[in-house]
């Protein structure tokens, strides 16, 4: 892969995700960079992340767990 695909792979799988006004998780911007083949590269690329994360948390939470959680608490 090239350094700009390889960019856009990874901020695509990154566990941080913008909401918009009225809340709702959007898609990254380098999503809609990525052609089909490449979202399904950066789609292997997100489970591999949180399988990292489920191993290294004490509680063998991803971070979309804590962040899904972290809502289910928020007033």
């Amino acid at each position: 892969m090239n350094d700009e695909l390889d960019l856009l792979i990874e901020s695509a799988a990154s566990a941080w995700r913008e909401r918009d006004a009225s809340g709702r998780v959007v898609p990254p911007p380098a999503w809609w960079d990525l052609a089909p083949d490449a979202r399904m590269l950066a789609f292997e690329a997100q489970v591999e992340t949180r399988e990292l994360e489920r191993v290294a948390d004490r509680d063998g939470f991803s971070g979309t767990v804590r962040a899904v959680l972290a809502r289910l608490e928020s007033p």
